[in-house]
């Protein structure tokens, strides 16, 4: 395999084997709607030599939406005319955009969605704290339909496929974890497995029914995660082996969950900026503020991981051995050595990268053209750490 060729995810073509993978943009009003930014955006992208672009995620129903400022959303056909204005200029470019769609369960506040926090049990997330309410099977069923609806808006829109995101701590990942999911009902942890799987699979089913079977769903998973009871290896085999039954279109392999979200895409630790922009972090008061600063973030730091390049690669060669499903490495990624070794050596299906594209939106451009292209992207992860500001996701 070779990283510039042309090959398929699902039904479309793809120019190449580099994907800009999801990232929060900030850029949609306050009713999730796309902005002119979110266009401009994605254009720029589109126009870069990169083989598929997945958006941000948008969020199908208003009590899953995060807590930051600025998410798209895809719950209504209402925003159907605004995503299609955004495809139109993405397909002009001979540019593949699939949109990445999620829950966030209990990862968010009240005090931003203004809607009651909803999870798959009553159990606490460490960093978003208050209690959520647990769902009904009444409920699951209707979110299940929900992310069917989000997904026709997104084929209605012209988009390529979804992404479902099945990864870094949101809903449906809840559903999938044993240390979250402690259902007693159809949606609880299937014993022989130990991993739940009843709420992922009729989400597929229910996309299928709505959208047709060729149109492409890909999903994001987590390899493993930060808790006392981790998602072990045999658990992700079991995952991969399950998903490998529902014929979807490529699996994205990351990490973790937003209760240690720094270990999700790794790198430096600025602290003076979290504290001023984040919304469990920040305060008025002095004191508290050096309390957290000298007390809490050092307390954090202990289990945070360093960067290392393709941190996240163990994970996409174990889920290749056991699917036949196209394979997505996400993480660490910065040298065009790095991307060709996990392609041509590991026979890896695909490499999806962000921060290096915030960067440097021609970043596919370059390694096209220079062997050792390294991304410029420090993992200062001051774009992250902005995502909880006001201000539109961009390179510090």
């Amino acid at each position: 395999m070779q990283v510039f060729e042309k090959t398929h995810i699902g039904k479309c073509e793809i120019k190449n084997r580099i994907i800009r993978s999801a990232t929060f943009e900030g850029m949609a009003d306050a009713n999730g709607y796309p902005t002119e930014e979110y266009l401009n955006t994605y254009k720029e992208l589109s126009k870069n030599n990169i083989g598929a672009i997945i958006t941000g995620f948008a969020y199908i129903s208003k009590e899953g939406k995060a807590m930051h400022p600025g998410q798209a959303g895809i719950y209504s056909k209402d925003l159907v005319p605004d995503y299609k204005r955004i495809t139109e200029e993405i397909h002009k470019n001979d540019s593949k955009i699939f949109l990445q769609i999620a829950h966030t369960g209990r990862q968010t506040r009240k005090q931003e969605t203004n809607e009651d926090v909803l999870g798959v049990s009553s159990k606490s997330s460490m960093y978003f704290k208050g209690k959520p309410i647990k769902l009904t099977t009444d409920q699951v069923y209707t979110i299940i339909e929900q992310f069917g609806d989000a997904a026709l808006y997104a084929k209605q829109a012209n988009f390529d496929g979804i992404q479902l995101h099945a990864a870094h701590g949101y809903l449906i990942h809840q559903f999938i974890l044993s240390s979250v999911n402690n259902r007693k009902d159809l949606f609880g942890i299937d014993k022989d497995i130990q991993v739940g799987t009843s709420f992922i699979d009729l989400v597929i089913d229910n996309v299928r029914k709505k959208c047709g079977e060729y149109f492409p769903i890909l999903i994001k998973i987590s390899g493993s995660d930060d808790y006392i009871n981790k998602f072990s290896k045999k658990q992700f085999i079991n995952l991969i082996k399950f998903l490998n039954t529902k014929q979807l279109a490529a699996i994205e392999v990351s990490y973790g969950t937003m209760d240690y979200a720094l270990n999700i895409f790794r790198g430096d630790v600025p602290a003076e900026l979290i504290l001023k922009h984040n919304k469990m972090f920040k305060t008025k008061k002095k004191i508290l503020k050096l309390v957290r600063k000298k007390l809490m973030l050092p307390i954090l730091k202990i289990k945070l991981i360093p960067f290392s390049p393709m941190y996240n690669l163990q994970y996409a060669i174990i889920a290749k051995k056991h699917t036949n499903i196209p394979v997505i490495s996400v993480g660490g990624f910065k040298e065009k050595k790095e991307i060709e070794y996990a392609i041509e050596n590991m026979n890896i299906d695909y490499v999806s990268m962000s921060r290096p594209f915030i960067c440097e939106p021609d970043f596919a451009v370059k390694l096209a053209s220079n062997t050792n292209y390294s991304s410029k992207c420090t993992n200062c992860n001051y774009c992250a750490i902005m995502c909880d500001s006001n201000m539109l996701t961009k390179c510090y």
